[in-house]
């Protein structure tokens, strides 16, 4: 009986052998939703078509786009490119998001912009949609309407809403004939 463990060395024993099974039931109760992966606020997104041809997507040239409120060019796309559509990003804590849209855009000699300006404005309700623990809510957009405002020299002939709800970012959800 000399050899036999005591209980001490059992119970140490015990102990090492319990401490990987205990380790692991704590890494693995960890949740994947601990880490925001989704939760980006939705864009609008726009696309631009010629409205001679409603069918056939156009690029604007040398496009900015400057949000009302901020005075600065939205960056969510390269400024004063040619595209043929942008996702551009819509104030949560309002009611409604403007923009001017400026084609032909380039500053004079004196810096000051140049191009035809023409000004939109979107209006919508907010809504906030759970995404995770991680993520929390992130705000979608609902009964969206576009109304431009008139000017003389409009370079925009029409603007359509095709989706009402801003949930996702991945298809248009106005397009914009010119």
């Amino acid at each position: 009986m000399a050899h036999a463990p005591t209980f001490r060395k059992r119970l140490l024993r015990l102990l090492l052998m319990a401490c990987p099974a205990v380790v692991y039931l704590l890494v693995s109760a960890c949740e994947k939703d601990d880490i925001c992966v989704d939760g980006d606020t939705p864009q609008l997104v726009i696309t631009f078509y010629d409205y001679t041809v409603p069918e056939s997507a156009k690029k604007v040239s040398k496009l900015r786009v400057i949000g009302l409120g901020n005075g600065e060019p939205v960056d969510t796309f390269t400024d004063r490119s040619n595209i043929d559509s942008l996702g551009l990003p819509m104030r949560a804590e309002a009611n409604r998001t403007g923009f001017v849209l400026i084609s032909n855009s380039a500053d004079n000699s004196d810096g000051v912009e140049t191009g035809n300006r023409d000004t939109l404005y979107f209006d919508y309700q907010t809504r906030s949609v759970f995404i995770s623990r991680a993520c929390g809510f992130v705000p979608n957009f609902d009964g969206l309407s576009a109304s431009p405002q008139p000017d003389p020299s409009i370079w925009i002939d029409s603007v359509e809403v095709k989706q009402t709800s801003i949930a996702n970012s991945t298809s248009a959800h106005v397009s914009i004939y010119f």
